[in-house]
């Protein structure tokens, strides 16, 4: 580990509250989503769109905020991109129509974008890659945890007071976290890059991490691995609560079942890393993800239009894919930033651009095929879940150990 300013648990903290403003922005909002999509009596793809178009703007924004930190630092950027997150939340709350909706989360999501990129970075600046694994593991645990209470508190806060609360509470979680970082915050990129923003330079060193077998293999298990979850979060809502009845503050219990079992999964990567490889923790867990899609998937066309088809039909499933999502998002996000101590910034920006990309073409063909919402969500995660595995048995599975 490098010197640093701050005591882990600190750096344990304040990841995991920049991790988690994922989970806050979408797993709190998902159970007023159909709310008001019947409030501002939108159209399905409308409402995806809430959801697409914050995840583009996500993924697009750090291919900027990730140079950007690389030539001054991690602490500006985090400052700014928080100090605007929490005022595009202000706007989602009082949004008077969809359209404008759709605006304010385009902006919340670039303002995102600076945290979650600036987290991957800034374990990369202060741990060797194995060391990384384990920390980014105690930091997705935090963000377990964020997320156990975010579903709950959202149908809580819709059921009784409707979607413009549940959308106020993104914004003080945004200004909480702001606050945590000016107060705790210390710079943690010890040499800047002076060339990180001349375009001959950025272009060169996105070919560079790109062509890398190490940043594509992790990036793309990572990447297929969120897809899988954002399969689950983009449809669980029209499945639970449309399709089987629940109410909003059940479908949330459900919700925070599931991230209880993704922080399972983040102990049993901890537990892992410390006897053996990570490509050997990847292929083990690579077994319950294929377990998780290819049952779903079973379950859903089984159980159509019978009585005993219902939520444990579904949950049962996604468990078991959650617990394999507890190693793949720590090895896969710590092992594609690994090789590249100088663009930890950069390489951190191009794999979460290239997995919100996924996510808008998912979403978007998520809109079009929910007519059968809990097939939908089935297909998706079946897809996901084969491409997971023969990424950890193949690709992730030949490459070199990463240093310790």
């Amino acid at each position: 580990m490098k010197e640093s300013a701050m005591p882990r648990v600190w750096v344990v903290l304040i990841l995991a509250l920049l991790l988690g403003i994922q989970p806050v922005t979408t797993d709190l909002y998902l159970p007023a989503l159909p709310t008001l999509t019947e409030g501002f009596a939108a159209s399905m793809p409308q409402a995806q769109l809430t959801l697409t178009a914050l995840l583009l703007a996500f993924g697009l924004s750090q291919l900027v905020w990730g140079p950007l930190s690389d030539r001054f630092g991690r602490r500006p950027v985090l400052l700014w991109g928080m100090g605007a997150y929490g005022l595009a939340s202000i706007g989602c709350a009082l949004a008077p129509s969809m359209d404008l909706l759709i605006l304010w989360r385009t902006l919340q999501g670039v303002a995102m974008g600076a945290a979650v990129m600036a987290a991957r970075a800034v374990v990369r600046d202060l741990y060797q890659p194995v060391e990384g694994a384990r920390v980014m593991s105690q930091a997705l645990t935090g963000l377990g945890v964020i997320a156990c209470a975010c579903a709950p508190l959202g149908g809580l806060l819709t059921d009784h007071w409707g979607w413009r609360p549940a959308l106020m509470a993104l914004a003080l979680f945004g200004l909480f976290t702001w606050g945590v970082l000016m107060l705790r915050f210390k710079e943690t990129l010890v040499s800047p890059n002076l060339q990180a923003l001349e375009p001959v330079a950025l272009f060169k060193a996105w070919g560079v991490i790109l062509r890398n077998p190490t940043f594509r293999a992790y990036c793309a298990l990572s990447s297929a691995s969120y897809l899988g979850l954002f399969t689950f979060l983009a449809a669980s809502s029209f499945v639970f609560v449309r399709q089987f009845g629940l109410s909003k503050t059940h479908y949330g219990l459900l919700m925070l079942s599931m991230s209880f079992s993704y922080i399972v999964g983040t102990f049993i990567c901890r537990w892992l890393l410390l006897r053996m490889s990570v490509q050997k923790c990847v292929a083990l867990a690579s077994c319950f993800t294929l377990a998780g899609g290819i049952s779903i998937t079973v379950l859903a066309y089984a159980g159509q239009d019978q009585s005993w088809y219902g939520p444990w039909a579904v949950m049962g499933p996604v468990y078991l894919f959650m617990l394999a999502h507890g190693v793949h998002q720590p090895c896969g996000q710590s092992g594609a930033v690994a090789p590249f101590p100088r663009m930890a910034g950069t390489a951190s920006a191009l794999n979460g651009f290239l997995m919100m990309l996924g996510a808008f073409f998912m979403g978007g063909w998520l809109g079009a095929h929910m007519a059968q919402p809990s097939l939908a969500l089935a297909h998706g995660m079946l897809l996901w879940s084969l491409i997971i595995g023969l990424l950890a048995w193949t690709w992730v599975r030949r490459l070199p150990a990463l240093g310790k």
